[in-house]
Order: C-alpha cells, then sequence, then structure tokens
C-alpha cells in the first residue's frame, strides 16, 4: 500500500525561502502594532482596518500590508525615475518627450537619431533611481509601436 502526501506549492515555496514568511509576519505584526507601514522612503499607508474585529476586513488588510511596501516601493522608484528623466531631457539636446508609465515601464517617443543617447541616459537613470541591496535591471526595447518595443 502506497500513502500519497500533496505538498501545497506555497508550503513549497516558503520551505524555499523561509525569509519570504519571516517577512510577511514581521511586516503584518508592524502594521497591527503602528497601524500603518511604510515604502523604503517613508511614504505611509494607513491600514484602518488592521485589528478590525472582521476577519475579512482584517485579512485583507493584512494581505494589503504585506503587498504595499513592496508596490509602493516599486511605485517611489519609477515617480523619481520620471522626475530625473524629465530634468535630464530639458537639459540635453536629445528630441524625446516621456508618453506615459505602465507600472514599472516608460514609454517614449524618440527622433530615430536620438535613440541611442536616450536609451543610454534612461538605463543610467533607472538602474541608479534607487540603493537597494539588490541591483535595478533594466530591458529596453525599441520599435516603431508599444507592441514592437517589447
Amino acid at each position: 500500500m502506497a500513502f500519497i502526501l500533496p505538498i501545497l506549492y506555497i508550503d513549497l515555496y516558503f520551505e524555499r525561502y523561509p525569509s519570504v514568511k519571516l517577512y510577511m509576519e514581521a511586516t503584518k505584526e508592524v502594521a497591527h502594532d503602528k497601524g500603518y507601514v511604510e515604502t523604503l522612503f517613508g511614504r505611509r499607508l494607513y491600514l484602518s482596518e488592521i485589528n478590525s474585529r472582521n476577519g475579512m476586513r482584517r485579512q485583507y488588510a493584512e494581505r494589503t500590508a504585506i503587498n504595499a511596501p513592496m508596490q509602493g516601493t516599486a511605485a517611489d522608484i519609477i515617480k523619481m525615475t520620471m522626475i530625473n528623466l524629465h530634468e535630464a531631457l530639458l537639459n540635453s539636446e536629445i528630441d524625446a518627450r516621456i508618453v506615459m508609465q505602465v507600472h514599472d515601464e516608460l514609454v517614449f517617443e524618440v527622433a530615430e537619431k536620438d535613440i541611442e543617447s536616450l536609451t543610454d541616459m534612461v538605463r543610467k537613470e533607472m538602474e541608479s533611481a534607487a540603493e537597494l541591496d539588490v541591483p535595478l535591471l533594466v530591458d529596453i526595447g525599441v520599435g516603431d509601436n508599444w507592441d514592437e518595443a517589447h
């Protein structure tokens, strides 16, 4: 007779990356104590339901507490990058402009002659936007439209 013991993917993930579980628990604890979480740059998200008696509301606030510091820090970084790139473009001869932001991606319109200069500028500004324990790596695509650039 054989026994089957299914292991949930999430359990296997936390087994392989125990520091993620520790981060999640520590973040929830801070949120419960302070009522908010912060990005690496100090921007706060207040969680009014973090100590709710309603379990569903409390769990939603806990999930938000875990997610917000990472996603909020990424948002802070892209916003700082856009400000820096806007200033750099104003002070350059590069014929380009920021068209839009999509999550952690920036889309530019650029004259053909300035593609290489803009690519160098964007890579430099994005990779140096924040001092983190892990490097910020940037992939750059070029095309006649957003789809081709991917």
